[in-house]
């Protein structure tokens, strides 16, 4: 249960840690346009490092339902002066990266980002290859589709089946290519070309996408699912549904949750651990 992400390990075996979210877009589901400017930006990943995150997940492109590719050197523009800036003011928290474009992971890392979170799951010839230079953590998820069409009519001969064989797919060329199995996490993807049943699914039996021992990373944080079940729109309503699952999915053994409001997730994550074994320090 350890996770290397460069010069950087995670020891899970005991406790989970906190991924907190910034989006350096003007079009997210959640918070699109907030922390557009790199000020902006920079000051949202300080508070979420203050309430306890240890990594922060950093994306310049949405990948809501029906969204819309972004240009390469738009997406450059928006995350480097971020990771930068991060970088050099929080040596200690690990940056992520979170992009599809094999040109961005590699620039974002030389700028001091140590994991690479790519929603196609390194389907990509040149990811796999920048993912084996760089040495950095990887993130593969479960996605059906696009973010253009992935919502449009999903659908699973065998749901569980099709996410498990697809990660045994990526870690196997992912080794092959020379990546080292601890740097490896896995995300089955909430929300991603899914249905509420199919999330719904998933989140009952998340024992079941661990690959060769390799951890999960969950992300459901305020996304639409938890407002089809408590009956609101409004995406501040979405917290406690998120907080809920974070402490449901800690019992199943996830150890790594990508979020927006860290510190409530991050104490329904310690209470659980406490509950499960005793641990208190």
């Amino acid at each position: 249960m350890k996770w290397r992400c460069l010069d950087r390990t995670f020891d899970l075996s005991r406790r989970g840690e906190i991924m907190g979210i910034v989006n350096v877009t003007p079009d997210s589901f959640s918070d699109g346009g907030l922390f557009a400017t790199v000020d902006a930006a920079v000051d949202h990943a300080a508070r979420l490092v203050a309430e306890g995150a240890t990594l922060i997940d950093i994306g310049g492109e949405s990948t809501r339902p029906g969204a819309a590719e972004v240009e390469e050197a738009e997406e450059l523009s928006r995350v480097l002066p971020v990771i930068s800036r991060l970088a050099a003011e929080f040596p200690d928290i690990v940056l992520s990266i979170d992009t599809c474009k094999a040109a961005v992971a590699e620039a974002a890392v030389a700028a001091g980002a140590r994991v690479i979170n790519d929603v196609r799951g390194f389907r990509d010839s040149e990811m796999v290859a920048v993912a084996a230079a760089s040495g950095a953590g990887l993130v593969v998820m479960h996605m059906q589709g696009t973010p253009r069409t992935m919502q449009s009519d999903p659908f699973y001969a065998d749901l569980h089946g099709d996410i498990t064989a697809f990660f045994r797919g990526r870690f196997e060329t992912l080794l092959s290519a020379g990546v080292a199995a601890e740097a490896i996490v896995f995300d089955p993807g909430i929300g991603f070309g899914k249905t509420l049943e199919h999330n719904l699914a998933i989140l009952s039996e998340l024992d079941r996408y661990t690959v060769d021992e390799r951890p999960i990373l969950l992300g459901v944080s305020r996304k639409s699912f938890l407002a089809k079940l408590t009956g609101s729109d409004r995406i501040e309503d979405r917290a406690w549904g998120t907080v809920a699952v974070t402490s449901h999915a800690r019992e199943q053994g996830v150890r790594l949750h990508r979020v927006h409001e860290v510190k409530a997730n991050l104490e329904a994550m310690r209470m659980t651990e406490a509950i499960l074994d005793g641990i208190v320090d």
